[in-house]
Order: C-alpha cells, then sequence, then structure tokens
C-alpha cells in the first residue's frame, strides 16, 4: 500500500489540491491527514469538505491543535495566529466545525502510529525538534512506524536496536528505506505553510511494501493563495509567508 501523508494544510487549498493531484498520480492507495487541516489560510471550509470527502471514503484524518482551536479557546498562539482562529471559526459551517471536533488525537494501524505533534501526550501539541524530543514520541507510540506534523520542516529520524538515534533531511523525490528492524520517526512537512524559505508544498509517500518513504516538494500557485489571503483580510504576514515559505 502507498500512503500519502499530508500534514499542516493550513486552509492552503492550492496548495492541497496540487499534492492531491501528485499524490495520485503517484499511485496513493490512500491518504493520511496529519492535522492542521485550517488556520492561516483563506479556505478552510474548501479545505475541510476535500478530506471529508476522503475520509468517507477511507482515509485517516488527525485532529491538529489549530483544528482544536476552532472549538476551543486557543493557548500559545501569537497575535496573527489568535485572529486567524477567530476569521477561521466564522468562516466554517456548523457541519465542517463538527468534524473538526470528531476527529481523533491519534490512529493506529498495524505498525503504523499517527499522530499530529508528539505521541508522549498529544493534547500538549509538543513540538518535535531534536533527536531527544523524537525518541520520546517513538517510545510512546511502540509502533515501528510514526508519522507526524506540526514541525513544518521535512526531517526522519530513526531508532536504532542499540538505542542510538539520529536525523536526517531528505531530498526531495529520493526514496529513502525504512527497514523495519530499526524504529522510524517522519515528519512530513506542511502542504499548505512550509517555512525552510521554500514555499513549494511539502508532502510524503510511504510505500509499507517496500519499507520506503519519499518526501516531496511540489512547487504551486502560491500567489494565488496569498492573494486570497489578503483579499480576506488577514494579517499580510501569512500572505508573506505563502509566498517566501517563511
Amino acid at each position: 500500500m502507498i500512503i500519502a501523508l499530508l500534514a499542516d494544510i493550513h486552509g492552503n487549498l492550492e496548495a492541497l489540491d496540487a499534492c492531491l493531484k501528485d499524490a495520485e498520480t503517484r499511485g496513493a492507495g490512500r491518504f493520511v491527514f496529519l492535522g492542521d487541516l485550517v488556520g492561516y489560510g483563506a479556505d478552510p471550509g474548501a479545505v475541510v469538505d476535500r478530506v471529508m470527502e476522503l475520509a468517507r471514503r477511507g482515509a485517516v484524518a488527525i485532529k491538529g491543535n489549530h483544528d482544536d482551536a476552532a472549538e476551543k479557546t486557543p493557548h500559545g498562539l501569537n497575535d496573527a495566529a489568535q485572529a486567524s482562529v477567530a476569521w477561521t471559526r466564522n468562516a466554517l459551517s456548523s457541519e465542517q466545525k463538527a468534524f473538526l471536533a470528531s476527529l481523533p488525537m491519534t490512529a493506529r494501524d498495524g505498525g503504523m502510529f499517527f499522530v499530529h505533534s508528539s505521541a508522549v501526550a498529544p493534547e500538549r501539541w509538543e513540538y518535535i525538534e531534536n533527536a531527544t524530543a523524537a525518541r520520546l514520541s517513538i517510545e510512546a507510540a511502540k509502533a515501528t512506524y510514526v508519522f507526524s506534523g506540526h514541525v513544518h520542516d521535512q526531517t526522519l529520524y530513526f531508532l536504532t536496536p542499540l538505542g542510538k538515534i539520529a536525523p536526517f533531511r531528505p531530498i526531495s523525490g529520493s526514496a529513502v528505506p525504512l527497514p523495519s528492524h530499526r524504529r522510524w520517526l517522519a515528519i512530513a512537512g506542511s502542504v499548505g505553510q512550509p517555512r525552510d524559505g521554500n514555499p513549494a508544498a511539502a508532502y510524503a509517500m510511504f510505500d509499507s511494501a517496500k519499507e520506503e518513504i519519499t518526501f516531496f516538494r511540489l512547487p504551486y500557485d502560491h500567489a494565488l493563495a496569498a492573494k486570497k489571503i489578503r483579499q480576506a483580510g488577514l494579517d499580510p504576514l501569512l500572505a508573506e509567508r505563502i509566498e517566501r515559505g517563511i
């Protein structure tokens, strides 16, 4: 089974549609959404509708902190994010809000574990920004493969049988073997708001039969996505982030 892993879409319909089309072309048989469908972007409703339809057809969708904020008072967000949360709530229908509220914090499928942030305490929305945090998440998940979002940069960590852990920076389009005698944590990157200086959308594909993962960076019409943010009256910084990948 080839699984498309998409995280941190953040209401960016142009980026999502580009990634879905690319993944289907590459033979994706299943889709997994690793949280933060909404927030920052100008098309939260359309993005949720896309994911709802795919979920009806068997896709897995996990709750992210911005999805959670659509129904609860958010904590730890900056002013631009807070304003985006308020705008997003008004932009979503009752059905869309109900779908976000229904999303699980984690999901498990055989040797795979899906979570937006860390498996240690998913509800705390902790970032996996170093090897120590990755180790704790892998150990808490008790799975061969842990797939996460939240951190917008694509990173792969592996834990050896001897307990050593190391990060690996993937190259777009280059398959990486994930032998099951080790344990792995893959951060898929952000579909809708990359922050590494490259505006191209980010997602990953996991081939469970071949035991390998491929990370992708995909150019899309980010100028249109940024234009929509400005037209919606959201903070201009959010548009600049889309344009510059920051």
